[in-house]
C-alpha cells in the first residue's frame, strides 16, 4: 500500500500582459484622481505663504521707517541750540520734556489686541545707542520714558586748582582784633552734584532729588547735602513748589547756576549780601509779556547745615524777585555772558527783595556750603559774643535786603551788573550791644567778550562794599576755554585781587579778611 503524499500548492498563473496593462491604467488614473483634488489646497497654501511673507516685509518696512525717524529727531534735539531751555528751579537746572515726543502706533505695526499673529515675530529689541538718550542744556541722559513718569540722571562738578598764598597773613576788623589768614595751595575735587529728576503719574508732577558735596569742606557740617524738591506746574504763569531752594533774592539765586562767567563763585558783594538756600515752599512763573516771577516761604535765610532744632518757631521769611526780558531770550537760564552770541540786542531787568527775621541758633556754620551769614562789613559775625567789641550779644535780629539787577548781550559781549541795599535792625540783646541797626549798599559788575564763538571768552569782574565798618572791593579777570564748543564743560582760569573781603569759607576762592592776590584754575562739566 502505497504512503499518501500531501498535495503540492497550487500556482497562480501570471497575469496576462492585457491584465497588468489594465491594472496600470486604473492606478494612473486613480493617482491623476488624487492630484487633481489636491491642487486646489496646494495653491491656497502656497498663496497663504507669499501673503505672509508680503506681511513680514511691510512689517519690516514700517518699523525701519519708524527707526529712522527716531534717531532724526534724537539728532534734532541734540543740535538744539542750549538757549532753548530756561532752567526754572532755583540752584538746580529743570527736568525738561523727553526727547523723542509718544508717538501713534503705526496701522501696520502688530497689536497686542489684534488676536493671533499671522506673521513670524520680529525682533523690537532697540539699537545699542537708543538707551540712556543724551538731552543738551545739562538735562542729563534719560534713563527711563514710561506712561507713568521719566527719570533723568544728570551731574555737575570741577576740580579746582587754589593759591592764596600772595595774601596777607593777617587781618585786623574794624575793631582792632587781628586774625590769621590761612593760606593755602592745593588741588580740590571741589564739588559734585548727582541730579534725578523727571516727573511721575503726571507729566505735570515733577521731582528733583540730589546730592550735593563739597570736598572742599570734608569734616565739617553739611559737606554733604542730600536734598530735592516736588513741584506742580499748573500752567506758564503758576508752577507750585515744597523742598529745599534758594531764596530768589539775588540775580545768582534766580535759577541761572551753572551759567556764570565765573565757576561756582561770586563777587565778595554778591556774596555778601545775598540769601541763601532752605526748606520751604514757593511759586513761579512767567507770563506772555516775557515778565517771570518767583516767591518763596521759607524757614531761615540759610537751612543747610541747620538742624529742625536750631530753628525758631516763626514762618517769617520771604523772598521774591520779579524779572523782565522784553526779547524774550536772554540765553540758558537767563545766565550772565553771551555764550549764544545774540545776533539782535537782548536786555534783562530785575528787581528782588527779601525779608527774614533771624535767630542765632539758626546759623550755618562758617564754613557750611553755601552758607549765608549776616555779617558787618568788616567780616564780623553778627551773632557772635563780642562781635561789636563789648560784652554784648545780638540773639535776634531782622534781616531786609533789596537788590536791582539789568544786563545787555550782542555779538558775544555782555554788560550786567546788580546794586544791593541791606537793613539789619530790631536786635533783641543781652549784655551791652552799642548800636541798633545796621546798614550797608553796594554794587557788583561783569563785563564780557567771546572772543572766539563758542571757544574762548574773556571776562571782568569786580563790585564793592559801602558799610559802616569797612568798605571792602574785589575784582577779577579770568578767561573761559570751551574745547568742545559746549557752555557747560570749560576750563576757567581767574586772577583776583582782594581788598579786605568781608566773606569767605573753604569751597570758594575768596578769603575771610583777604588782602592781596588769589589764582584759581578750574575745569567744570555737566551733563
Amino acid at each position: 500500500m502505497n504512503a499518501a503524499h500531501p498535495a503540492a500548492p497550487r500556482r497562480r498563473p501570471s497575469p496576462s500582459r492585457s491584465h497588468r496593462l489594465a491594472i496600470g491604467l486604473a492606478a494612473a488614473l486613480a493617482f491623476g484622481t488624487a492630484a487633481a483634488d489636491e491642487a486646489p489646497a496646494t495653491e491656497d497654501i502656497m498663496a497663504r505663504l507669499a501673503a505672509l511673507e508680503a506681511r513680514q516685509q511691510e512689517l519690516e518696512q514700517a518699523l525701519a521707517e519708524r527707526d529712522q525717524r527716531i534717531r532724526e529727531l534724537e539728532k534734532g534735539a541734540v543740535a538744539d541750540d542750549a538757549s532753548s531751555r530756561d532752567e526754572r528751579d532755583a540752584g538746580t537746572p529743570e527736568p525738561a520734556a523727553p526727547a523723542v515726543a509718544q508717538r501713534e502706533p503705526l496701522e501696520t505695526e502688530p497689536s497686542v489686541s489684534a488676536g493671533p499673529r499671522t506673521a513670524p515675530p520680529v525682533d523690537l529689541t532697540p539699537e545699542r545707542d537708543s538707551y540712556g538718550v543724551f538731552q543738551p542744556g545739562g538735562q542729563g541722559f534719560k534713563l527711563v520714558d514710561t506712561p507713568h513718569g521719566d527719570l533723568n540722571f544728570s551731574a555737575w562738578a570741577y576740580v579746582r586748582y587754589l593759591n592764596t598764598q600772595d595774601l596777607d597773613d593777617t587781618y585786623v576788623d574794624a575793631f582792632g582784633r587781628e586774625r590769621e589768614i590761612n593760606q593755602r595751595n592745593d588741588f580740590q575735587l571741589n564739588k559734585i552734584n548727582l541730579y534725578f529728576k523727571g516727573w511721575v503719574f503726571d507729566p505735570s508732577l515733577r521731582y528733583t532729588f540730589y546730592t550735593w558735596t563739597s570736598n572742599a569742606s570734608q569734616g565739617e557740617s553739611a559737606s554733604v547735602v542730600i536734598a530735592g524738591n516736588l513741584s506742580y506746574r499748573i500752567s506758564r504763569a503758576l508752577d507750585l513748589g515744597v523742598g529745599i531752594g534758594g531764596l530768589p533774592g539775588t540775580r545768582t539765586l534766580r535759577g541761572t547756576f551753572p551759567y556764570w562767567n565765573k565757576v561756582d563763585s561770586r563777587t565778595i558783594a554778591d556774596e555778601f549780601f545775598r540769601p541763601s538756600y532752605t526748606s520751604g515752599i514757593w511759586a513761579a512763573g512767567s507770563f506772555e509779556n516775557n515778565l517771570n516771577y518767583r516767591v518763596m516761604v521759607g524757614n531761615n535765610l540759610s537751612q543747610v547745615g541747620v538742624s529742625a532744632d536750631q530753628l525758631d518757631d516763626g514762618l517769617n521769611t520771604v523772598s521774591g524777585a520779579l524779572w523782565w526780558t522784553p526779547q524774550g531770550d536772554y540765553g540758558p537760564a537767563g545766565g550772565y555772558g553771551d555764550f549764544e552770541f545774540h545776533e539782535t540786542p537782548a536786555t534783562t531787568f530785575g528787581i528782588h527783595f527779601t525779608h527774614s527775621r533771624e535767630d542765632r541758633q539758626s546759623q550755618p556754620g562758617t564754613d557750611a556750603i553755601e552758607n549765608a551769614q549776616i555779617r558787618l562789613s568788616d567780616g564780623t559775625l553778627l551773632f557772635q559774643p563780642g562781635a561789636f567789641g563789648t560784652d554784648g550779644r545780638v540773639n535776634r535780629a531782622t534781616y531786609m535786603m533789596t537788590a536791582v539787577d539789568a544786563g545787555y548781550k550782542y555779538r558775544g559781549w555782555s554788560l550786567e551788573g546788580e546794586y544791593y541795599w541791606r537793613w539789619v535792625d530790631k536786635f533783641a540783646t543781652e549784655g551791652d550791644v552799642p548800636v541798633d541797626d545796621l546798614f550797608d549798599h553796594g554794587f557788583q559788575v561783569q563785563l564780557g567778550t567771546m572772543l572766539m564763538p563758542k571757544k574762548l571768552q574773556a571776562y571782568v569782574a569786580g563790585s564793592k562794599i559801602f558799610g559802616e565798618y569797612g568798605k571792602p572791593w574785589d575784582l577779577a579777570g579770568g578767561l573761559n576755554w570751551y574745547p568742545n564748543e559746549r557752555r557747560l564743560f570749560r576750563v576757567n582760569t581767574e586772577l583776583m585781587y582782594l581788598k579786605d573781603s568781608p566773606v569767605g569759607y573753604a569751597s570758594v576762592p575768596f578769603v575771610l579778611g583777604g588782602n592781596g592776590f588769589v589764582f584759581h584754575t578750574n575745569l567744570e562739566m555737566m551733563f
